[in-house]
């Protein structure tokens, strides 16, 4: 397996999902990546399910090492600044003035080790008058302006997965690549810092293109009557995606597809601007016709005539696809006492080599006794 990060040793003391999930991207990269967790509970997401190994816990906890610290205790201190002392990374998503009574800092840690590239992830940044607030996945995408954009008017919930938590945790990592690169030259580490609601911010970034540069308030159905996309419900109660986007080619061979050759003489399809001004009406002329038949028979001329669409899948329906089988996106791995891992593996190759090799999220202070010894061999050496 490609580990482009091999040589980088990431401490990451981070709970639930921002923090976490920015040391498995860069666990996912070969980076030596060692969670610290306190002592009994450990990091709180593990008993979302009761237990220790929740299903939470799992999703960002892959190809770590886990050690249990109290770091407001002498020996355990000590024994967490040995390992800050020879660490290239850390990372923690403290609400401000936690790193503080915890004796993990930006000033002490990098007064121990001036290389290192310390990452600190928070709900509403470091400073200003929001800086306190306590910061959740749906508060952070209602505070960016995203959440209005997933809101259903009609049927107001909110929907789908931890988008804010997980974006946040790439945005740390893409900020400890750049400090990575830069220490290469420089010799020395930095203070990476972002937040929930920055990273959000910047996620939103066609939200607030639109209003800044051409006064446009952007809602939930902009994106897709731009873009032209569509869900539609088959005879068999299967669902199917279209994204017909710009290219009169799709349109037309859409009309073929579905057995209405003049639907483009209709002028609420004559063209882009019109098929968007019309959306409604586009979508209730196609909605009894994709009614008619199965998906699968959708599936067989849509792809014939190669129209943008897809099933709505669930997993295994991905998992079962020949393309997810062609690119091995499914790995495993047994752990010694929680069994059988499954999950998918990282999106990136290096050189066509994919990363096929995966160690199970640790269960608590699973490492403490090899990592201690590793302190110890060091102290020695010195």
């Amino acid at each position: 397996m490609a580990k482009a990060l091999e040589n980088i040793t990431v401490l990451e003391m981070g709970t639930f999902i921002t923090g976490p999930a920015a040391g498995m991207l860069l666990a996912d990269l070969g980076a030596d990546v060692i969670k610290i967790e306190q002592p009994e509970v450990g990091d709180p997401f593990r008993a979302f399910k009761g237990g220790l190994y929740s299903p939470h816990f799992q999703t960002y906890n892959r190809n770590k090492r886990s050690i249990t610290l109290n770091t407001k205790d002498p020996d355990d201190l000590a024994a967490f600044d040995a390992l800050v002392a020879k660490a290239d990374v850390f990372i923690q998503n403290f609400r401000p003035g936690v790193a503080d009574r915890l004796n993990v800092d930006p000033a002490r840690l990098r007064k121990i080790n001036p290389r290192l590239v310390y990452c600190s992830i928070s709900g509403f940044g470091a400073d200003g008058p929001d800086r306190k607030r306590p910061a959740f996945d749906s508060v952070a995408q209602a505070a960016s302006g995203f959440l209005r954009l997933l809101i259903n008017p009609r049927h107001p919930r909110v929907v789908g997965p931890a988008i804010a938590d997980a974006v946040t945790g790439f945005y740390g990592a893409l900020g400890v690549l750049a400090a990575l690169t830069e220490r290469a030259s420089t010799g020395k580490g930095r203070l990476v810092e972002t937040s929930m609601f920055e990273a959000m911010c910047h996620f939103n970034l066609d939200d607030f293109t639109h209003y800044l540069s051409a006064n446009e308030m952007m809602g939930p159905y902009s994106r897709p009557h731009v873009s032209q996309s569509y869900v539609f419900e088959c005879a068999d109660s299967r669902w199917l995606a279209l994204h017909m986007s710009s290219p009169p080619k799709f349109w037309e061979n859409l009309a073929t597809a579905i057995g209405q050759p003049d639907m483009l003489k209709r002028p609420e399809f004559a063209e882009r601007g019109s098929r968007i001004e019309n959306y409604e009406k586009v979508l209730e002329f196609l909605k009894p016709i994709f009614r008619a038949a199965p998906l699968d028979d959708w599936l067989s001329r849509l792809s014939a005539l190669e129209v943008p669409h897809s099933q709505l899948r669930e997993p295994q329906d991905v998992l079962d696809s020949d393309q997810a089988k062609h690119l091995q996106l499914a790995v495993e791995t047994e752990h010694a006492q929680m069994g059988r891992f499954r999950t998918i593996r990282s999106p990136i190759s290096f050189d066509g080599e994919r990363a096929l090799d995966v160690l199970a999220p640790p269960v608590l202070g699973e490492h403490n006794e090899e990592i201690l010894r590793e302190v110890r061999k060091v102290r020695a050496a010195e």
